[in-house]
């Protein structure tokens, strides 16, 4: 594990940060090659992105706040702490498709179209950002004896010289496989809102289940966690997503 990736005098570049940058150019860069093969304009996509990613980083922040509201309650003076640090990847996704949809409202651009194009690049950049939840400690999984867990030596975060869950790992292999299966099945024609609601299917049950194996504090509603619970909400939307030109002859009848 490689907390900071170098140094060049003063400036410390973070490996987390470096990584995060990586990801959020490639999906940039991936979204805008795939729009131009199909006629878009790549301006589109460019400030479709820049408003997605402020998006993303505001619901981030925000959700991180929320899930930390019983330590906010007793502590208030906590949330200055919070606002310089942690963000949750499902409050960057909601944060993001939001500013997306509203830009696209504004634009007077298909939402679903767009949504579909993006999608695939959405999941790329998750895999390369769970690297840098490695590289960092954060996100980390439960203690384990299985001969597959990682021990982590100077992270700030995990507890080190434990044997854990790769939880990182997982998610990143994951998301890479959503993102294979996303490429392969949007090569053919799909009604609007397919390919979205594909990788919120995926992603939504992946999310489910790894959440079982993680070991680091992040909020719960009830008996789940707030991903979890966050998780079957997305999947409902899924659902409808997949179902929208049904739903659409059912709403003509």
């Amino acid at each position: 594990m490689h907390p900071i990736l170098f140094k060049i005098g003063p400036i410390t570049i973070y490996t987390y940060g470096f990584l995060m940058a990586v990801a959020i150019v490639s999906a940039i860069l991936l979204t805008a090659y795939r729009a131009e093969k199909r006629g878009y304009d790549k301006n589109i996509i460019y400030d479709l992105a820049f408003y997605g990613v402020i998006g993303g980083l505001i619901g981030a922040k925000l959700l991180y706040i929320i899930a930390e509201a019983p330590t906010v309650i007793k502590n208030p003076k906590s949330i200055l702490y919070m606002l310089t640090s942690g963000f949750v990847v499902y409050g960057a996704l909601i944060g993001g498709v939001l500013a997306g949809y509203i830009y696209c409202k504004i634009k007077n651009i298909s939402f679903l179209k767009m949504f579909d194009l993006a999608a695939p690049s959405m999941a790329l950049a998750q895999s390369i950002g769970r690297q840098g939840c490695h590289f960092a400690g954060c996100c980390y999984g439960r203690p384990t004896n299985l001969p597959f867990g990682v021990i982590f030596k100077e992270s700030p975060f995990a507890p080190n010289g434990v044997r854990l869950i790769p939880t990182q790992e997982i998610s990143s292999l994951g998301n890479f496989i959503i993102f294979l299966i996303l490429l392969n099945y949007s090569k053919k024609e799909r009604r609007d809102g397919k390919v979205a609601g594909l990788y919120i299917l995926l992603y939504s049950v992946g999310r489910f289940i790894i959440e079982f194996f993680r070991g680091d504090f992040r909020g719960n509603v009830g008996l789940l966690s707030t991903s979890q619970f966050i998780s079957i909400i997305t999947l409902l939307i899924a659902l409808v997503f997949l179902n929208l030109d049904k739903i659409k002859e059912k709403a003509k009848l």
